[in-house]
């Protein structure tokens, strides 16, 4: 997901990395801040177009200081039960070459991972937060046969090809247990998958996403297991370096619409409110043909708001989303207000539903939506 980065990993795993047991720390870290933090000299940047080759792409990229594998997606059961889910991995380096250490815990890099599950007809949000050292199995990822995993949640692949993948993730009264098969084949975002994220050099990720993968599993809450079906997302990226100076959060939109078309929009924010001019998005026809976006090229209007009762934070409840070159006008409202992220740093990521018109005729569809930055705002 464009800026999906959520660099704050940097700075929280360097600091959590080494505890032994999971635990909920304060949320105090700031996205934006801790993504223009650390000197960024002797790691790999995206500065240019690059070729993409699979299944190698899938797996890790160490060179980077950044990288993530984030899953999303729309679930319903047999008798029209919804969830929605997120289960998101990022690995930081630590430092751009292995330091001079013998001990079998000596790693440069550390593991992140977040799992969500919004029960919607229980109007009830779950959110669970793991780390882990890249050391002595306890995190990693690798390319062939692919795999990525804190602890034991993780997505594998389930023979020796990519796909179909399992996600597997359990913590307190919530578990998943998905299959997902690829579905539409990888789409490269911005300019063949170099997303860039300001004007300053550098400031760019590799980036690319599977927008439409089937899923089958089972989603379990308390002494409860649901059978489910839906659609998942995935979005890839990796990176040494993300937002400008003046940028201070992101609006991220992956819909899923009826008829087989995705629209994928983020919107950049800048500290004086205005919207910086490297947003982007894609349009995904039903086979595959994408159109790109450039900041001009679709609005975003906030129709209603929601404040959180732990952060304060005053985030967009509701979207008015327009694409005059697709003759596309959408309104995207959550299926639950409260989807915001109680863990190291706050963030709103949750399921939407999506109606509207297309070239004059209703479409409708689901998605998920990402919120960074407003409660850093609030807390100033």
């Amino acid at each position: 997901m464009c800026v999906r980065s959520l660099g704050s990993i940097l700075v929280l795993l360097g600091l959590l990395a080494c505890r032994a047991q999971p635990s909920q720390p304060h949320a105090s870290l700031s996205v934006a801040d801790s993504l223009r933090g650390p000197n960024d000299s002797g790691y790999a940047k995206a500065l240019e177009p690059r070729g993409f080759h699979f299944p190698e792409d899938h797996g890790p990229h160490p060179d980077f200081r950044t990288e993530w594998w984030y899953f999303t997606g729309n679930l319903e059961t047999p008798s029209a039960r919804r969830f929605g889910f997120q289960l998101t991995f990022f690995r930081s380096a630590l430092a751009p070459a292995m330091p001079a250490r013998t001990s079998a815990w000596a790693t440069r890099q550390a593991y992140l991972a977040h799992f969500t599950v919004a029960d919607v007809s229980k109007e009830r949000f779950r959110s669970f937060e793991r780390w882990g050292r890249g050391a002595l199995g306890l995190a990693g990822a690798q390319d062939e046969p692919f795999r990525v995993w804190t602890g034991d949640w993780s997505a594998a692949a389930v023979g020796r090809e990519t796909f179909p993948l399992r996600l597997h993730a359990a913590q307190g009264d919530a578990a998943l247990d998905l299959v997902l098969q690829e579905g539409k084949p990888p789409v490269l975002q911005g300019d063949r998958g170099l997303s860039r994220k300001s004007a300053e050099p550098g400031n760019a990720s590799y980036y690319y996403s599977l927008p439409r993968m089937p899923a089958i599993g089972t989603v379990r809450l308390g002494d409860k297991s649901f059978a489910v079906t839906g659609e998942a997302w995935m979005d890839r990226e990796w990176s040494t370096s993300s937002l400008g100076r003046d940028e201070i959060g992101w609006d991220w939109f992956a819909l899923q619409l009826d008829g087989g078309r995705e629209v994928m929009l983020y919107q950049l924010r800048k500290r004086d409110g205005s919207v910086d001019p490297a947003s982007s998005g894609t349009m995904i026809g039903p086979a595959g043909k994408t159109r790109s976006l450039d900041s001009g090229g679709f609005s975003i209007t906030v129709l209603d708001r929601w404040r959180s009762p732990r952060s304060a934070a005053a985030y967009p409840g509701r979207w008015r989303l327009r694409v005059p070159a697709e003759d596309l006008d959408l309104e995207v409202i959550p299926l639950l207000a409260d989807q915001e992220l109680d863990v190291s740093f706050r963030y709103w990521e949750g399921a939407v539903t999506v109606t509207g018109t297309r070239q004059g005729a209703p479409v409708s569809g689901r998605g998920y939506v990402e919120l960074t930055g407003y409660s850093e705002t609030a807390a100033r």
